[in-house]
């Protein structure tokens, strides 16, 4: 199962509001068994990242490398480009 994280910076409006898209996402996909989503805070990322698949980020852009796949989690609040995100991801889920 691959274990999929976003981060703001309290891990309580925006980032939960990704998570809750991804997941209705995944389930529309019919991935569910195949992957979780959970919004955490960003002052915890490292040590959520260490334990990751995938993260999808609300702050895209800061200059920061992750040692996982990274996808940007702006599209799923906006929804503009958002099914080009979520197809890269599912096709990781499906690695």
């Amino acid at each position: 199962m691959k274990r999929i994280i976003t981060a703001c910076g309290s891990g309580v409006a925006t980032s939960e509001t990704v998570a809750c898209k991804l997941r209705d996402l995944i389930e529309a996909a019919g991935l569910k068994s195949k992957a979780t989503v959970e919004a955490v805070d960003i002052k915890s990322i490292e040590s959520f990242l260490k334990t990751a698949d995938i993260y999808v980020t609300i702050t895209p852009g800061m200059g920061q490398q992750f040692d996982i796949p990274t996808f940007n989690g702006i599209p799923f609040l906006t929804g503009v480009g958002m099914q080009e995100e979520f197809d890269k991801i599912v096709k990781l889920i499906n690695e």
